[in-house]
């Protein structure tokens, strides 16, 4: 089985199916790793493994501030990339997307980092800042590992630019909830359902919602409109919070799935 297909498999036995977000090397090495493993115990269904970047556009200060302090810690794309095979050799099974900025694959050199990637037993990537129309290199590499290579789009998404996304990406399509970056927020935007059926009406794919995410109730909310919900500024401030952190992440993520 490819990688990407057991992506395909869970969004197909969970409705939706949970994904949380965090930050490798968060704060450390080895917490960033209990943390992850915590969550798959809680019953998260996918895991979005954060590749810290000293310039990370797409996410608010939150996350920022997680990769600020994962970077001065030493944490590195080789790293992130040992992390994934550290924990499929401690039997945590679920899928985990790497989700990380274009140029720290650039340098580390592409078709190296999807070949340790993969062979980490990663299942896919997010890349925020590379668009569709200049990705041909890492998709034919993708391809080439069975691995997913998941798009966003955002709510001020033309029909065209759904149409090609949608398209293109493998795995699942990444629906960003508002106009703007990462970060927990007191409601969801009165414009998500119709946001969600534009893009339904494109694709038969899982759709995902992520940014903004906060609460069992929006979680349920969002549920209700698509496929697979993403967490991830949320859990990283109660982590960060918290003195047993692994402890947090697994009692927030029990309350979040339900």
């Amino acid at each position: 089985m490819k990688p990407v297909d057991a992506i395909t498999q869970t969004f197909v036995r969970h409705k939706p199916a949970f994904m949380p977000y965090f930050t490798l090397g968060y704060p450390d090495y080895e917490t960033s790793l209990a943390v992850v493993e915590a969550c798959a115990a809680a019953g998260a269904h996918l895991m979005e493994l954060g590749v810290p970047f000293s310039d990370p556009l797409a996410d608010g200060p939150t996350i920022q501030q997680s990769m600020q302090v994962a970077l001065q810690g030493g944490m590195t794309l080789e790293k992130c990339i040992t992390a994934v095979a550290t924990l499929r050799a401690r039997q945590i099974t679920i899928p985990f997307m790497l989700m990380g900025y274009i140029n720290p694959i650039l340098a580390y050199g592409t078709a190296r980092f999807v070949q340790d990637a993969a062979q980490a037993g990663a299942n896919g990537l997010i890349v925020p800042d590379l668009p569709p129309e200049e990705a041909g290199e890492l998709e034919t590499l993708c391809q080439q590992h069975g691995l997913a290579l998941t798009y966003l789009l955002s709510p001020n998404s033309s029909n065209s630019r759904i149409k090609l996304v949608t398209r293109k990406t493998t795995g699942f399509t990444y629906l960003v909830s508002v106009t703007g970056i990462t970060g927990a927020r007191t409601a969801l935007p009165p414009e998500l359902g119709d946001f969600v059926q534009r893009v339904r009406a494109q694709t038969e794919g899982p759709l995902a919602v992520g940014f903004g995410i906060s609460t069992r109730e929006q979680v349920q909310a969002v549920g209700e409109l698509a496929d697979g919900v993403i967490v991830g500024s949320a859990l990283i401030r109660a982590v960060g919070d918290a003195t047993d952190k692994p402890g947090e992440a697994y009692r927030f993520v029990r309350e979040l799935v339900g």
